[in-house]
């Protein structure tokens, strides 16, 4: 039985972090397959290093000088290297990185030796065996994992190496060519190999000791959450917290494989636990997250035509521009699409016009300057009058509820509210619903 563990770019910062990740690691025998992301900010005016070689790449392809950026890139690896000690030819590896600067220079290779060069010192310094990832997790052509081989190079480098590093982020495609995840996308690759491994549990080690109820730059010292649910983070996730890469749950969701989100500078700390099915009964509510910058265009409808012939005609429209919507609440003859602003701004009036051409609409309103605001919880289904508390703690600080989305399964509750009242909303839901919510189920049981 092995765990796969990922150590993110915080963890990674300097040579301090390596020897934080050496102690992790060497703590637990089980902790057989590392994934990392390249070398992290080491202080608020530092700067990642997928960052900078995403500038490198840039100056490659405009001719401007790109070495004053790549040798700080440069420096920085040598750094750890030296002060690690480590037998690693790093000069050589920079000639061949070097060898392909031009302005044709393929960008995702570059960006990728961020995590290349990170494995290969770490791999060097726990005396494990450096796996490149182009050689193990592959892509077809339309950017999907192809899990049958990836699963296979796996299982047949786990028969001669017991012990591996693995550079995140990124796989190949079939010709060979390097292929990037999204930014975050360490993540995924340490999930497709928990999967791959079928580990007992996929560790994901930063720089927090799990995650928090809510924003802390809006709320002064939010609680921790101990358990979450795969469907609660994807919720939070969709709705901006900044939690984990929103495809990373999907191969451990599978096997049903745990996450643990963990603090490399506190590792004794037990961080917050992803299953499908947390046992933890006692939270109503999970988290609070949301976003600003949506748009309401609300659509009344000729009363004596069907609302579903309209709806239909609507979305053709938005359908044509490409265009998401996010909620769609409605009334007999009435019903409004929220949208997001950057989503829509540049076809707005477009969109508009052609939704006012429609003979069965009589009137189009827009309203723009709307923010979301999620409350998430598993357990809010099996507690009645959540609703009712939440309508009033928006009633007591003078908070006008714009939009009010609930599925039936009751994971969620989205409010919509003015910009303005977005982080006094969010205070008010924390304040109300997770600080006093003890006291408040006591007397709805």
């Amino acid at each position: 039985m092995q765990k796969v563990v990922k150590f993110g770019g915080s963890s990674l910062a300097d040579s301090n972090q390596f020897k934080k990740v050496k102690n992790i690691i060497e703590s637990d025998i089980k902790r057989s397959i590392v994934v990392v992301s390249a070398l992290g900010k080491r202080n608020k005016e530092d700067h990642k290093i997928t960052d900078l070689l995403y500038l490198t790449g840039a100056h490659l392809k405009y001719g401007v000088d790109a070495l004053s950026v790549f040798n700080i890139v440069k420096n920085r690896y040598f750094e750890v290297a030296s002060d690690l000690g480590l037998n690693i030819n790093l000069e050589e590896e920079f000639k061949i990185i070097e060898s392909f600067f031009s302005s044709k220079i393929d960008e995702e290779y570059l960006v990728s030796r961020g995590e290349f060069l990170a494995a290969k010192l770490m791999a060097n310094y726990l005396g494990f065996t450096f796996i490149d990832a182009a050689n193990l997790i592959f892509f077809d052509y339309d950017g999907k994992i192809n899990e049958a081989k990836t699963y296979d190079a796996l299982q047949n480098i786990l028969k001669e190496n017991k012990k591996i590093v693995v550079p995140g982020f990124y796989g190949s495609y079939p010709d060979g060519k390097i292929h990037l995840l999204s930014r975050g996308g360490s993540d995924v690759t340490g999930s497709i190999l928990a999967k791959a491994s079928s580990a007992t549990i996929y560790e994901n080690w930063t720089d927090v000791s799990g995650f928090l109820v809510t924003d802390p730059r809006i709320v002064n010292n939010p609680k921790q959450i101990k358990e979450i649910s795969y469907d609660e983070l994807r919720e939070l996730s969709y709705m901006g917290a900044n939690v984990l890469h929103e495809d990373t749950i999907f191969p451990v969701q599978e096997l049903d494989i745990p996450i643990n989100v963990k603090n490399t500078n506190s590792p004794l700390d037990a961080g917050t636990i992803i299953t499908s099915n947390p046992l933890d009964t006692t939270e109503i509510i999970t988290g609070i997250a949301g976003k600003k910058d949506y748009l309401s265009i609300t659509i009344i409808k000729n009363q004596k035509t069907p609302k579903l012939e309209v709806i239909r005609d609507v979305l053709d429209v938005l359908a044509k521009y490409n265009i998401n919507v996010e909620h769609m609440p409605s009334s007999i003859d009435s019903f409004s699409l929220i949208i997001s602003s950057s989503e829509i701004s540049k076809r707005l009036y477009e969109v508009v016009a052609e939704i006012k051409a429609l003979p069965i609409v009589t009137d189009v309103i827009v309203e723009q300057g709307i923010a979301l605001v999620a409350v998430v919880g598993r357990n809010m289904a099996l507690k009645p009058g959540i609703s009712a508390k939440l309508f009033s703690i928006f009633g007591k600080n003078g908070i006008n509820i714009k939009v009010i989305a609930q599925a039936s399964q009751e994971l969620s509750i989205i409010v919509g509210v003015e910009n303005s009242q977005f982080e006094k909303a969010i205070n008010a839901i924390y304040e109300g619903l997770v600080k006093e919510q003890n006291d408040f189920f006591k007397k709805i049981i």
